[in-house]
């Protein structure tokens, strides 16, 4: 008998266990084919930046080694979604198409086409929810409407049934007879090579389902009783999980779980907390899905009209390499520049900087950040981003400009951070400050009431 094999099509979610796409696929009990498509060409779909192709790249491969080890591989394909699936589908004579939701607009488009597409041809075509513990249609105000402040997005995420716990991998996945030809990894070329940048990445990181496991696990008996700690910068106590959900190397639900499991009494305390900051997660993907173009587009419209200044490059560049002579924001964009990674007290502070005491466009920063950062995604890059601004979603007001020398002085009193990433913090090499933090501040000031005096919409 002919088989109709099923397609596992992964995007965000490069895992084996919990990943109901992969399991469905399995349960059908026909060969499985695994499908990743590098789609830098449908309008829309926003590039990964330098950093994140980096990752990608060793998240494949160690994907491919964890299902080489379940009796199959990958199969990578280059080129359009909406071209490219149909031609494997057709290809391998496939029967089912299985993937994880998405929530980006452009992407949710591709894929409901695609679905469509699929089953008038009569093909089995489902998606499931595997990257969002709640899902953005599911938490809605009274009134119907998606929540825009987030502490009653999270009181409603609490009130709601709790998530369903993850899946296990599957014990084995059988790959088709003849399996379709596959891409070389290399030839994606999303390593850097001319020149590699990336030694600080590989020094930092290792990628890969497996390490991302063992990081949760690590961090659940571990730094997680410390997480009261997490303001200061050089306390190893956050989770670094941010760049492993980026990826789907770990579902929310798997540490959503886990932070309900057995844990040391010191853990137990502050594990709520870490909840609530997986939740903040969610609730940026809740505003993307209300607002799509959230990377390019004020989420509040009077910031439309905000006069950024005319700042030359040469400063920003100065911003974005750590030579400010601003020690907390150097250390920062220093360490980012290093990790691809950068402590979220200081991303506050870096942003703010280039916002409010340099007043650049928001934008310019969050594209450095996407380019930059192992864990920039399309919900929260720019969300945070706009936090920072004032112009986002339950957004700090923009006259909270974050006084560097005061974040520092708090939050890194014995300068250990600093001096880690800015060695030449006391030495005659070090610059002055590119600006006065006071003047800056009253300029970003007056700035804001110029922009709130001319829209009728700001507060």
């Amino acid at each position: 008998m002919t088989s109709s094999p099923s397609v596992v099509w992964l995007r965000d979610d490069l895992r084996v266990a919990d990943n109901p796409a992969l399991v469905a696929a399995v349960d059908r009990g026909e060969p499985v084919v695994v499908l990743v498509v590098l789609d830098d060409e449908t309008p829309g779909i926003r590039p990964l930046g330098g950093a994140a192709r980096w990752w990608l790249h060793h998240s494949l491969v160690a994907l491919d080694g964890a299902l080489r080890e379940l009796g199959a591989g990958l199969t990578l394909r280059r080129g359009p979604a909406a071209e490219v699936l149909p031609a494997v589908v057709a290809e391998v004579g496939a029967g089912a198409v299985y993937w994880n939701r998405r929530y980006g607009k452009v992407p949710r488009d591709t894929d409901a086409a695609l679905k469509a597409a699929l089953r008038d041809e009569g093909l089995v075509a489902e998606s499931f929810q595997a990257n969002l513990l709640f899902e953005p249609w599911t938490v809605q105000t009274g009134q119907g409407q998606p929540f825009k402040v987030f502490t009653p997005f999270w009181r409603a995420c609490l009130d709601r049934p709790e998530p369903r716990h993850p899946l296990d991998a599957p014990d084995a996945v059988r790959p088709p007879e003849a399996p379709p030809a596959s891409d070389d990894l290399d030839a994606w070329q999303l390593l850097p090579t001319s020149p590699d940048w990336a030694a600080g990445l590989r020094e930092t990181w290792t990628p890969g389902e497996a390490a991302a496991l063992d990081a949760l696990e690590e961090f659940a008996t571990g730094h997680l009783a410390d997480y009261g700690e997490r303001d200061f910068p050089a306390q190893e106590a956050t989770s670094r999980m941010s760049p492993r959900l980026r990826f789907g190397e770990v579902s929310p639900f798997q540490i959503w779980h886990r932070m309900r499991g057995d844990l040391p009494p010191a853990s137990r305390e502050r594990a709520q907390a870490f909840l609530r900051e997986v939740v903040w997660r969610e609730f940026n993907h809740t505003i993307l899905f209300t607002s799509p173009e959230l990377a390019t587009v004020s989420y509040r419209p009077e910031f439309e009209a905000f006069p950024w200044a005319d700042v030359p490059e040469s400063e920003v560049d100065a911003w974005r390499h750590g030579r400010t002579g601003v020690p907390l924001v150097d250390a920062g964009m220093r360490q980012l520049w290093t990790t691809g990674w950068m402590h979220n007290r200081v991303r506050m502070v870096t942003a703010s900087f280039l916002i409010k005491n340099l007043l650049v466009d928001w934008r310019v920063g969050e594209q450095w950040f996407w380019d930059t950062l192992v864990d920039a995604d399309e919900a929260n890059n720019p969300a945070n981003w706009q936090w920072t601004a004032g112009s986002g979603a339950d957004a700090a007001p923009y006259f909270r400009v974050f006084n560097p020398v005061l974040q520092g002085e708090k939050f890194d009193k014995e300068r250990n951070y600093v001096r880690a990433w800015v060695p030449e913090i006391d030495t005659d090499d070090y610059p002055e400050p590119m600006v006065d933090l006071k003047e800056s501040r009253r300029r970003a000031l007056d700035a804001y009431e110029t922009m709130r005096r001319a829209s009728p919409a700001s507060p």
